[in-house]
């Protein structure tokens, strides 16, 4: 684990102690399966040094970090090449922290998010997945593997289920992913305008949102390992975080942030602020619920 005795090893306002905390976040540097090009493995460290440049009080939220009850436990150790063995120790981090908090994991290529759905599940049987991508993630192998950050959102299916994945911003993928999707999951191309019926079909139920940031168009969005051009702007994608507020946000992950592809730093601080929007969102339904018990 990082060694969070100094402040810019957490993300800036994310050092309540771990017993009381609301949130936890952790980050997967694991990239082992990345089809084009590497890099999401050093994305939980530039997202927490350059989260200082940035203010801590969101002004859509009308909250502050530092008031909010979020520990950041710094980075997983975990194996290079091996993805099983990856997802294993996310799968163990996560059950973990369920157990008395909300996960929040910084990737990392998308292949992570399967080690946190495992673990998910087994508290609520009746999780809901919101997928935000370019990509479809739907391919039942990549050149002959099963485990990659292209068939991520398939194996997620085979533990969820038909219809309980939604999918939003998806504009590459093979014939034969629309094709699925069309059968077993929720799909809307291209854009996020459908947020609204997205948000009214999943009032209620357990949701786990995964955020590949590379639905941004390169644009604005240059720094990850799978451009693609046709994206949605950053106030597009940040309006429909907001969105989340009415929805039961039981974990989250960010990722596909590749750092080095960006030498300006546009990329890092796109990702800070939306991971602090959500942060702001999670506390915001953790708050609401407690006064409403």
């Amino acid at each position: 684990m990082l060694n969070l005795n100094s402040s810019t090893n957490a993300f800036m306002g994310c050092e309540c102690p771990l017993d009381s905390a609301e949130i936890v976040m952790f980050s997967a540097p694991f990239d082992s399966t990345v089809s084009f090009r590497p890099g999401a493995r050093f994305a939980g460290g530039a997202i927490r040094q350059n989260s200082f440049g940035i203010e801590s009080y969101s002004p859509y939220m009308e909250k502050d970090l530092f008031d909010l009850r979020i520990a950041d436990i710094g980075e997983l150790e975990l194996p290079f090449g091996n993805a099983v063995r990856a997802l294993d120790l996310i799968e163990q981090k996560t059950e973990q922290i369920i157990k008395n908090a909300k996960p929040f994991m910084i990737g990392g290529e998308h292949l992570v998010t399967l080690g946190a759905v495992r673990a998910m599940l087994k508290k609520y049987p009746d999780l809901h997945i919101l997928h935000f991508d370019a990509h479809a993630d739907l391919r039942d192998n990549y050149l002959g593997e099963k485990l990659s950050h292209a068939t991520v959102i398939r194996r997620c299916w085979e533990f969820v289920g038909d219809k309980r994945i939604y999918q939003a911003g998806i504009r590459s993928g093979d014939a034969e992913e629309f094709d699925f999707a069309a059968n077993h999951t929720i799909l809307s191309k291209f854009s996020l305008g459908r947020m609204e019926n997205f948000v009214r079909a999943l009032a209620g139920k357990p949701v786990y949102f995964s955020l590949d940031l590379d639905i941004l168009d390169p644009s604005i969005f240059p720094g990850t390992g799978t451009p693609e051009p046709g994206g949605c702007s950053f106030k597009e994608l940040h309006d429909a975080v907001l969105l989340l507020k009415k929805l039961n946000i039981v974990g989250c992950d960010v990722v596909e942030l590749s750092p080095h592809y960006d030498h300006s730093g546009i990329s890092v601080m796109a990702a800070c602020k939306i991971i602090r929007e959500i942060l702001m969102v999670m506390s915001f339904q953790h708050s609401r619920s407690a006064r409403e018990m």
